[in-house]
Protein backbone atom coordinates (compact mmCIF):
# COMPACT_ATOMS: atom_id res chain seq x y z
CA UNK A 1 0.00 0.00 0.00
CA UNK A 2 1.32 3.31 -0.67
CA UNK A 3 1.76 6.15 1.28
CA UNK A 4 0.45 9.88 1.41
CA UNK A 5 2.09 12.95 2.52
CA UNK A 6 0.57 16.24 3.06
CA UNK A 7 3.22 18.73 4.32
CA UNK A 8 1.48 21.99 4.77
CA UNK A 9 4.21 24.66 5.28
CA UNK A 10 3.50 28.20 6.32
CA UNK A 11 5.93 31.12 5.64
CA UNK A 12 7.06 33.86 7.72
CA UNK A 13 5.37 36.76 5.28
CA UNK A 14 8.76 38.26 4.86
CA UNK A 15 10.12 35.84 3.81
CA UNK A 16 7.51 33.80 1.01
CA UNK A 17 9.58 33.81 -2.05
CA UNK A 18 12.47 32.53 -0.72
CA UNK A 19 10.42 29.40 1.28
CA UNK A 20 8.34 29.53 -2.44
CA UNK A 21 11.92 29.14 -4.55
CA UNK A 22 12.87 26.24 -1.70
CA UNK A 23 10.25 24.10 -2.22
CA UNK A 24 9.70 24.33 -6.12
CA UNK A 25 13.59 23.64 -6.18
CA UNK A 26 13.11 20.13 -4.07
CA UNK A 27 10.25 19.47 -6.57
CA UNK A 28 12.02 17.58 -10.03
CA UNK A 29 14.90 16.29 -7.72
CA UNK A 30 12.10 14.10 -5.69
CA UNK A 31 9.86 13.51 -8.68
CA UNK A 32 13.47 11.93 -10.12
CA UNK A 33 13.54 8.90 -7.07
CA UNK A 34 12.30 6.02 -8.18
CA UNK A 35 9.95 5.16 -5.18
CA UNK A 36 8.00 8.96 -5.93
CA UNK A 37 4.41 8.02 -7.35
CA UNK A 38 3.48 11.80 -6.40
CA UNK A 39 5.03 15.05 -5.65
CA UNK A 40 2.87 18.75 -6.22
CA UNK A 41 3.72 21.69 -4.33
CA UNK A 42 0.13 23.98 -4.48
CA UNK A 43 -0.04 27.45 -3.10
CA UNK A 44 -3.26 28.06 -0.19
CA UNK A 45 -5.72 30.49 -2.44
CA UNK A 46 -7.05 31.66 1.00
CA UNK A 47 -3.87 31.85 2.56
CA UNK A 48 -0.94 33.80 0.46
CA UNK A 49 1.68 31.97 3.42
CA UNK A 50 1.03 28.54 3.09
CA UNK A 51 2.27 25.94 0.80
CA UNK A 52 0.62 22.55 0.44
CA UNK A 53 2.60 19.59 -0.85
CA UNK A 54 1.31 16.42 -1.75
CA UNK A 55 3.19 12.89 -2.30
CA UNK A 56 3.09 9.74 -2.84
CA UNK A 57 5.44 7.27 -2.05
CA UNK A 58 5.85 3.47 -2.34
CA UNK A 59 6.09 2.92 1.14
CA UNK A 60 7.31 4.01 4.48
CA UNK A 61 10.91 3.39 3.76
CA UNK A 62 10.82 4.94 0.09
CA UNK A 63 9.75 8.40 2.70
CA UNK A 64 12.54 7.74 4.98
CA UNK A 65 15.41 7.94 2.02
CA UNK A 66 14.03 10.44 0.77
CA UNK A 67 14.05 12.51 4.00
CA UNK A 68 18.29 11.16 3.63
CA UNK A 69 18.39 12.89 0.08
CA UNK A 70 20.75 15.90 -0.47
CA UNK A 71 17.98 17.55 -2.21
CA UNK A 72 15.63 17.34 1.09
CA UNK A 73 18.33 18.16 3.22
CA UNK A 74 19.27 21.53 1.41
CA UNK A 75 14.83 22.10 1.67
CA UNK A 76 15.36 21.82 5.50
CA UNK A 77 18.20 24.19 5.69
CA UNK A 78 16.78 26.67 3.36
CA UNK A 79 13.37 27.29 4.85
CA UNK A 80 13.95 26.22 8.66
CA UNK A 81 13.83 29.81 9.82
CA UNK A 82 11.69 31.29 7.39
CA UNK A 83 8.74 29.51 8.22
CA UNK A 84 5.75 29.87 11.18
CA UNK A 85 4.90 26.02 10.78
CA UNK A 86 5.24 23.30 9.09
CA UNK A 87 3.08 20.50 9.55
CA UNK A 88 3.38 16.79 7.98
CA UNK A 89 0.35 14.19 8.06
CA UNK A 90 1.59 10.68 6.66
CA UNK A 91 -1.35 8.72 5.79
CA UNK A 92 -2.83 5.34 4.70
CA UNK A 93 -5.56 5.42 2.03
CA UNK A 94 -8.52 3.26 3.84
CA UNK A 95 -10.97 3.11 0.40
Amino acid sequence: MTLIVVATIDAQTDHIDAVRAALEAVVPPSRAESACLRYELHLDNKIPTRFIMLEEWTDQDALTAHYATPHFKALVAAVGDKTVKIDVAELSKLK
